[in-house]
């Protein structure tokens, strides 16, 4: 049977946030990249089946999504959908964060650890890499740095097609909000390392082989710093694990979820 999804819009802090939902059962949250999200993903129809999904677009992201004037950082994004969720009476929701959002995610452990589920960072930003960089959206194209997070180019082109305008015009609307956010330091909180120590979720860490975006040592960062975590390397995968291998990366945080 097909997912059905519905879409709705909720004014959070004075915004109109747009929120795409499907499924039932425990509620899971999935924040999205940044650079965006198509509305509908295998991996986010394979993730319906089991969970409640609820995929909001990050304020001020894409075409379809109001911005914010006054949001400055990514505890801004996080604190909008801690009250997103207490409005909906949602409590308990599990978290899976996908590359930028799983730094929304971590930072919204860290606010309420009691009214977090369990937790899947994939490729998450937001760890400072000691040996290496996180990727600079700054020093290449928004289509390059696109086209980085696969390991396989073709896998892009299979998700995408041939970007057009809109899509084009998105992915630079998407770049702006991330220099606004997330610009110094560059897509790492200072204090993400010691506010997670507070954070005893279960979390499952889980990692591309060949993430050419976040440092593979970032995954090891995340969890030394969370009291209970493990982790997960996917072969032969880029940064964007859920579009890359979404069958892979359901399977595990299904299991993971459900345990």
């Amino acid at each position: 049977m097909p997912i059905e999804w519905k879409e709705s819009t909720h004014k959070v802090a004075g915004t109109n946030l747009r929120v795409m939902e499907a499924g039932s059962s425990s509620p899971t949250v999935i924040l999205h990249h940044d650079i965006g999200t198509l509305d509908k993903l295998p991996f986010y129809e394979a993730m319906a089946v089991n969970s409640h999904v609820i995929i909001p677009t990050h304020p001020g992201w894409g075409l379809t999504s109001e911005r914010p004037e006054w949001m400055r950082s990514i505890r801004d994004i996080a604190a909008m959908y801690r009250m997103h969720l207490a409005e909906q009476g949602v409590t308990k929701a599990n978290l899976i964060g996908l590359g930028f959002g799983g730094w929304i995610a971590a930072e919204m452990m860290t606010m309420a650890p009691a009214d977090t589920g369990k937790v899947v960072l994939v490729g998450a930003m937001g760890m400072q890499p000691k040996d290496a960089y996180i990727l600079d959206m700054a020093i290449v194209g928004y289509l390059d740095y696109a086209r980085a997070f696969f390991h396989d180019e073709a896998k892009f082109t299979d998700v995408y097609g041939e970007p057009d305008g809109d899509m084009l015009e998105g992915f630079d609307i998407c770049r702006e909000m991330s220099f606004r956010t997330a610009w110094k330091p560059y897509m790492f909180s200072q204090t993400l390392p010691n506010l997670l120590q507070s954070a005893t979720n279960e979390t499952l860490v889980v990692w591309g082989d060949d993430d050419k975006v976040v440092p593979a040592e970032c995954a090891d960062l995340f969890c030394a710093a969370l009291p209970n975590a493990r982790k997960e390397v996917v072969a032969g995968c880029g940064h964007a694990v859920d579009m890359e291998k979404p069958d892979e990366l359901a399977a595990l945080a299904s299991a993971f979820l459900n345990a």
